[in-house]
């Protein structure tokens, strides 16, 4: 019990709050999305880019630790792909949207605040080395598995360019790569402006957790759930326990290992419903999972967090 109070109740009341702020219009449809504006196009890629720019990558960036996690991630965008097919018969696209919801964790408004409240702030080095490539690998490989079947007659140079258009547009990714670059090249950054990134980066994940709640009060489940409940499955308890499996026979650290489950026992986040609405297909399973997922993993990440060392 003491565990849920210091851990996981501040993040779920957080969330709370952004909830009933706007379910009694407290803030409105506006506010909760210029929120979410400022959490997901500046502070958070301000976070990422610091957290990647200062990361030690000799140390950190182990392949240990990255197959432990994306083998994982891979098993169940599989799992939830041929399950959307195979078992519930659902169209094509329609499963990879299904797939996507299950292995893209809210890795960084859930997963690092978790982390951080559980472990402290340092803890969170693995949690930056996987949620580095996280975005890149996930919009790469849902995104790539979109546009096959989306273009499945048109050449491969209108796939690859389609395939590239939708993965750097997208600002996150885009941060964690500048993050790279001024690292591995020693690229000096100002004080001024150091200042600047790590007081935007200060407000991100409370802002975030926040204007997260407000967002699900519009992801009401509706119908589909059976499917739901797959997507549910499969993210807070298929994927940390292949994690779990995979750390304990490629031997983590305790920190890496910690860092590894936790992130992958995560609730589906918003890019999955993001992901959906953009190709027009599996929006409302997709927006239900998050919600569903997110209040799910109330309970999912307690019992992870019970039994990791």
């Amino acid at each position: 019990m003491a565990l849920m109070v210091q851990v996981i109740l501040p993040v779920a009341i957080l969330v709370a709050c952004g909830y009933l702020a706007a379910r009694f219009r407290v803030l409105g449809e506006a506010a909760v999305d210029g929120l979410m504006l400022f959490s997901q196009k500046f502070a958070i890629p301000c976070l990422l880019f610091a957290a990647i720019a200062r990361l030690d990558l000799a140390t950190q960036f182990r392949g240990t630790l990255l197959a432990s996690y994306y083998v994982g991630a891979l098993c169940v965008f599989t799992l939830g792909f041929l399950g959307a097919r195979f078992l519930f018969g659902r169209p094509w696209q329609d499963s990879v949207a299904i797939g996507f919801a299950a292995f893209f964790s809210n890795s960084v408004l859930l997963g690092l605040p978790v982390t951080e409240r559980a472990y402290g702030a340092d803890a969170l080095q693995a949690n930056f080395a996987l949620i580095s490539i996280n975005a890149p690998l996930c919009y790469c490989v849902g995104v790539t598995a979109m546009e096959l079947l989306r273009f499945s007659g048109a050449s491969s140079l209108v796939k690859l360019r389609a395939v590239l258009s939708a993965m750097f547009s997208n600002v996150l990714v885009v941060a964690i790569m500048c993050g790279f670059v001024v690292n591995l090249g020693a690229i000096p950054v100002p004080d001024t402006l150091w200042q600047v990134i790590d007081m935007a980066a200060a407000a991100a994940l409370p802002v975030a957790l926040f204007g997260l709640g407000g967002v699900l009060l519009r992801y009401r489940p509706e119908g589909d759930m059976a499917t739901i409940l797959f997507i549910c499955a499969l993210s807070l308890l298929i994927n940390p326990a292949i994690v779990w499996t995979m750390g304990q026979t490629l031997d983590l650290t305790t920190a890496q290992f910690r860092s590894a489950v936790i992130t992958a026992a995560m609730a589906p986040g918003v890019n999955v419903y993001l992901f959906a609405d953009f190709y027009g297909v599996g929006r409302r399973v997709a927006a239900s999972s998050v919600l569903l997922g997110t209040v799910l993993s109330i309970l999912s990440v307690w019992m992870w967090l019970s039994i990791l060392p």
